[in-house]
């Protein structure tokens, strides 16, 4: 056996163990860190002031129609303000709340933001437009829930905050990180891990770039079904022979960029509920990317990380148990598939 034959099945292994030890971390994170059965992260929660003049503000309040156990954020809003008559409007996905809001000295220097954010797992969304064209946008937290109106937003708050909400979507969505996960298990060799999940960022980086710019319009619900079905297929390829692989199989970068271009369109519908701010559109839409990227990485560190330390294991695990993460991703998948698909006809 030649030398480089060695090093092509050292780093054979080196691939193949961290995905059968990271299985039992992912499924413990998405049955413990998550709702199970809605198989991605719940929308952020918006909360949007629009200026009128003369005090006078329009008001949108807008949450997941899913609401995870216990949910009890609200908006905060200044004491001195005068509040309107509420209307409410229920969509497909989220429930819209509309009033009006009347404050004799305006917004800047006032407290806003969401209360409760503990409560639901999600950031929120702090979005002003005021009347000479500036727009405010924000993100809070559990850990932050309100900010002081500035009178000018910097450009680091904007990058800083859909930098996060870019980590915070690719770790809560617990589909792309199946995903991820498969493109592991389907490469065999280090080189072929970088070009794959290279490949794969491409993809998701083109048509989030057109989704979000408006550029291509999809309605969100097929595109959910698509990737639940694009999981299943790379579970159908993992549970074949390597030797009976399709075209897919054997080039895994050209399944994870075709099937990226899907998924960019699932990050999407995130960033678009979140929105993009006036000004500083390649800089959010930079940030969010990056923050994706971020996530993505450190994923796939920790799966090799938990590779190397079961390796050093001083038992080998049986040989059925390399099945066990082929047909967890295809299980899933059913799942999440026909979940989705009944819930378009809701």
């Amino acid at each position: 056996m030649t030398r480089r034959h060695i090093v092509d099945e050292s780093r054979m292994r080196i691939l193949r163990w961290p995905a059968l030890a990271g299985v039992g971390a992912l499924v413990a994170g998405i049955l413990m860190s998550t709702p199970f059965a809605l198989a991605h992260p719940l929308a952020p929660a918006l909360l949007e002031f629009v200026e009128e003049g003369d005090g006078l503000w329009r008001v949108r309040w807008k949450t997941s129609i899913v609401r995870a156990p216990g949910a009890r954020e609200e908006p905060i809003l200044p004491p001195d303000c005068v509040l309107g008559e509420a209307v409410e409007e229920r969509g497909e996905s989220s429930v819209t709340i509309r009033f009006e809001m009347r404050c004799r000295g305006g917004l800047i220097g006032e407290r806003v933001g969401v209360a409760g954010l503990e409560t639901v797992g999600v950031d929120a969304l702090v979005r002003m437009s005021f009347l000479d064209g500036r727009i405010l946008q924000r993100v809070v937290r559990a850990a932050e829930p309100e900010i002081v109106v500035p009178a000018q937003p910097s450009r680091w708050a904007v990058f800083y905050d859909y930098a996060r909400l870019g980590v915070d979507h690719i770790l809560g969505g617990p589909d792309h990180l199946l995903f991820v996960f498969g493109l592991v298990l389907l490469t065999q060799t280090l080189t072929a891990l970088l070009a794959t999940i290279t490949a794969f960022t491409i993809g998701h980086s083109i048509t989030l770039a057109l989704a979000a710019l408006d550029w291509i319009q999809v309605p969100q619900g097929p595109v959910e079904v698509a990737i639940a079905a694009s999981i299943f297929v790379l579970a159908v390829e993992l549970a074949r022979p390597e030797e009976r692989r399709d075209g897919f199989g054997r080039r895994p970068w050209w399944m994870a960029f075709c099937f990226g271009l899907l998924h960019g369109l699932g990050f999407a519908g995130a960033l678009r509920e979140a929105g993009l701010p006036s000004g500083e559109i390649p800089l959010a839409l930079f940030s969010f990317n990056l923050g994706l990227e971020s996530g993505q990485i450190a994923f796939v560190l920790v799966v090799v990380a938990f590779g190397l330390l079961v390796r050093r294991l001083p038992r080998p695990l049986p040989a059925w148990a390399r099945a066990v993460p082929v047909y967890l991703i295809g299980s899933l998948a059913a799942f999440w598939f026909f979940q989705r698909l009944a819930m378009l006809f809701v």
